[in-house]
C-alpha cells in the first residue's frame, strides 16, 4: 500500500513525466537522424539539381557552354548536353562514378525517353553498374536542346552507423542528466506543495500554522487561501465558544428564575393572590425572554443559511413604523419613555415587509436599552433620491470607536451603557445586518461620546 502511494505521489508522477518527456525527445531525435537521413539527403540532392537547372535555363545560348562547365566542376556533377543539331557534349565526365558517355543502356534509354516526352524537366533514379552506385539523372529541356545532370548518391549507411553509435552514447548521457534534472525539478515543484499539505493537515488541531513564501505564485496563493481559512476557523471557533457561553447563560438565567418563582408559588405565595399574581407574571416574562431567544437564534440561522428568502413587496414604511411604536405603549405609560417621530405622511418602499419589521423593531429595542436618562428615542424618515433614509436615535453614552466594528457581531452587548433590562438576546443587530445585506441596502452607525448613537439604513423605493 505504501509503495503504491509513493508511486502515485505528485513527486513520483512529476519525475516520471519529466523523464518520459526527455526520453521522448531523444527518441524523436534518434528517429529523425537515423531513419530520415537517407531521405533527407536525397531530397537535398533533388532540390540542389532543381536550383542548378534553373540557373542553366536562365543562361543565354552564347554563354551556355561556359555555364555548363562551371556548374559541372563547382558542384561535382557530370553533364551531358544533347543539342538539337544531334551533337552531344560532355562536361566533367572524368568525375569518379560518372556514368554518362559510357554506353550505360539504362541511362541511354532514360535520356531518349525524356527527349521524346513532353516534359520540360524530370528526375530519374539510375544505377551505375560499373561501380554499383545509385545516382540521380536530372533532365531539363532548353530551346537549343536537352541537358542531363548526373549526380551520384553517396552511400549514407556508413554515416548512419557512425551517427547511431554516437547517438547511443549521447542518449545514455542525456538520459542520465535528464533523470538528475527531472529529479531536481520535481523536488523544486513538489516540495512546496508537500509542505503546504503537511501544514494544512495541522489546521484546527494546533496553534496558528505559518506558511512561508515559496516563490511559486500558485503555491503562495494556495498558502494565502489556507491562511485566511485558518483565520476564519479561529474566528468561528471563538464564536462557537462565545455562542455556547452566551446561549447557556441566556437560557440558564430565565430557567433559574422560572424554577425559583414556581417553587415560591407552590410553597409560599399560593395563599396570597397578590403575591401569586406577581410571581406568575415574572414567570411569564422569563418565558417570553426564552421565546425571544429561541426565535432570534432560529431566525439568524435561517438567514445565514440562505434558507429565508426575500419576498419584495411595496408597502408604506411610515405606517409600519407607527404600528411598531404602538407595541411600546406599556413602557411609555409605566416607565415614562418618549418616542419622537419625524415622519412624512407616506413612504412607499420596495422590500420584504416582515423582515423590515424585524429590522425596525430590533433597532428601536436597542435604542430603548441604551438611551439616556431622558428615556427618549427618536425615529426619522427622510426621502433621498430613489430611497428613504431611516434613522433610530438614542441619547445614551454612545459607543467607543474601537467597539463600533464589533456591534454587528452575535452576542455583542455594551453592558456598561445599558439603561433598561428589556427583553434582549444580543442577536438583534446581527439579524439587522443580515436582513439589510440580503436586501443589498446600505446601513451604518454614528456615535458620539455622551451624545448618543444613531443607527441608520436606506430602503429603496423601486
Amino acid at each position: 500500500m505504501n509503495i503504491k502511494k509513493q508511486f502515485s505521489s505528485i513527486k513520483a508522477k512529476t519525475l516520471f513525466y519529466l523523464i518520459f518527456f526527455s526520453v521522448s525527445i531523444l527518441l524523436i531525435l534518434w528517429f529523425c537522424q537515423i531513419v530520415f537521413l537517407k531521405y533527407s539527403y536525397q531530397d537535398y540532392q533533388i532540390q540542389n539539381m532543381n536550383r542548378l537547372a534553373s540557373e542553366i535555363q536562365r543562361s543565354s545560348f552564347v554563354d551556355l557552354n561556359n555555364t555548363l562547365e562551371e556548374v559541372a566542376y563547382e558542384n561535382e556533377l557530370c553533364i551531358e548536353y544533347h543539342a538539337n543539331s544531334g551533337n552531344i557534349y560532355y562536361y566533367n565526365t572524368m568525375m569518379n562514378g560518372c556514368a554518362l558517355g559510357k554506353e550505360n543502356q539504362e541511362i541511354v534509354k532514360t535520356e531518349k525517353s525524356f527527349i521524346e516526352s513532353d516534359l520540360q524537366s524530370d528526375t530519374y533514379k539510375v544505377t551505375n553498374k560499373e561501380y554499383e552506385v545509385k545516382a540521380f539523372l536530372y533532365g531539363v529541356k532548353l530551346d537549343s536542346g536537352s541537358v542531363f545532370l548526373y549526380s551520384t548518391l553517396e552511400d549514407v549507411s556508413g554515416a548512419n552507423a557512425v551517427l547511431r553509435k554516437q547517438l547511443i552514447y549521447l542518449t545514455i548521457i542525456a538520459i542520465f542528466f535528464a533523470i538528475i534534472i527531472a529529479y531536481y525539478l520535481s523536488r523544486k515543484i513538489t516540495d512546496p506543495i508537500l509542505d503546504v499539505t503537511k501544514k494544512a493537515q495541522k489546521l484546527g488541531s494546533s496553534p496558528l500554522v505559518k506558511f512561508p513564501n515559496y516563490g511559486v505564485s500558485e503555491v503562495d496563493e494556495l498558502a494565502s487561501v489556507l491562511t485566511n481559512a485558518q483565520t476564519e476557523m479561529v474566528k468561528t471557533d471563538e464564536l462557537r465558544r462565545d455562542l455556547m457561553a452566551n446561549v447557556s447563560h441566556d437560557l440558564k438565567t430565565p430557567l433559574t428564575m422560572i424554577k425559583a418563582y414556581a417553587e415560591m408559588v407552590r410553597d409560599i405565595s399560593y395563599k396570597d393572590p397578590k403575591k401569586k399574581d406577581e410571581h406568575c407574571n415574572i414567570i411569564m416574562d422569563e418565558v417570553d425572554r426564552l421565546n425571544v431567544l429561541v426565535n432570534d437564534i432560529l431566525t439568524l440561522s435561517k438567514m445565514q443559511a440562505n434558507a429565508d428568502e426575500i419576498h419584495l413587496e411595496k408597502f408604506d414604511l411610515v405606517k409600519e413604523i407607527e404600528t411598531i411604536v404602538k407595541r411600546y405603549e406599556i413602557i411609555k405609560e409605566t416607565e415614562n419613555y418618549h418616542f419622537v417621530l419625524d415622519l412624512p405622511n407616506e413612504a412607499i418602499v420596495l422590500a420584504d415587509q416582515k423582515k423590515m419589521n424585524q429590522v425596525i423593531y430590533n433597532l428601536i429595542n436597542n435604542a430603548i436599552n441604551y438611551t439616556g436618562n431622558d428615556k427618549t428615542v427618536t425615529i426619522k424618515v427622510k426621502k433621498e433620491k430613489d430611497s428613504y433614509l431611516v434613522q433610530i436615535i438614542d441619547t445614551g453614552k454612545g459607543i467607543k470607536k474601537e467597539d463600533i466594528a464589533f456591534i454587528w457581531d452575535k452576542y455583542y452587548k455594551n453592558d456598561k451603557n445599558h439603561q433598561r433590562n428589556v427583553v434582549g438576546t444580543g442577536l438583534g443587530l446581527s439579524i439587522v445586518k443580515t436582513i439589510l445585506e440580503n436586501h443589498e441596502f446600505k446601513y451604518g452607525v454614528k456615535s458620539q461620546k455622551n451624545k448618543g448613537t444613531t443607527f441608520y439604513f436606506y430602503v429603496k423605493t423601486k
